[in-house]
């Protein structure tokens, strides 16, 4: 299902913890990372078709999340030629999508990689917001950055405490440590993973991902 100018509806959905790092997919058989996203099929609404996808790729229901936000317009990228099959060529263009930002509330062990016989990812673990674009196909890297910049405002309150101010530490003008924000600015988009986060039960991770020329879902 296209639209007159060849873009397929979709949706792509930013699923948060409770510490408001977000599910991070490896698909199945590469390197690549990404968030859950899929098309709307005829006669779906956005929601609709952003909920079965949740539960086809990350195994959860309704009741396991609450609804944050969602983008205000459709968020669009092209797919390059090379990847479009050829009796498609001329025809699609790419995606169009609307961005759902999710908070579980439920549990790790919610999670199920392998809710259908056609699973899409093979690892995950929990990341920072500002995840890591370089493991991202190149392509749709703008789309996320526009994904997660929007919805970035929506995020619930979450109070960090810092171990430091906690052990009573000072800064170096003799004034208290200041908290650590999950928000600062270097830990923004294009950051590394992080390696010593520890992966929640039945997790795994690639700790070299790269990225993949994939471009399906």
């Amino acid at each position: 299902m296209l639209d007159r100018d060849g873009f397929r509806p979709n949706v792509g959905i930013i699923l948060l913890n409770h510490k408001n790092q977000v599910f991070w997919g490896k698909r199945i058989r590469t390197h690549s990372w990404q968030f859950p996203q899929g098309g709307i099929d005829r006669g779906e609404t956005p929601e609709q078709a952003m909920f079965r996808e949740l539960h086809e790729e990350v195994g959860l229901k309704p009741n396991h999340v609450r609804v944050v936000a969602r983008t205000r317009d459709w968020l669009r990228y092209e797919v390059p030629d090379r990847y479009i099959r050829r009796d498609a060529r001329g025809h699609y263009k790419g995606q169009k999508q609307i961005w759902y930002l999710l908070q579980l509330t439920g549990h790790d062990w919610d999670l199920n990689l392998r809710a259908t016989d056609h699973p899409e990812f093979d690892a995950w673990r929990w990341n920072d917001y500002w995840v890591p674009l370089d493991v991202v196909v190149e392509f749709k890297r703008g789309v996320y950055e526009m994904a997660l910049t929007e919805l970035a405002r929506f995020l619930p309150r979450y109070e960090q405490r810092n171990r430091y101010l906690r052990s009573g530490m000072r800064g170096r003008d003799g004034a208290p440590a200041q908290e650590a924000d999950p928000m600062v600015p270097q830990q923004r988009l294009g950051l590394l993973l992080n390696p010593g986060l520890e992966l929640p039960p039945g997790a795994s991770f690639d700790p070299d991902p790269q990225s993949s020329q994939d471009p399906q879902s």
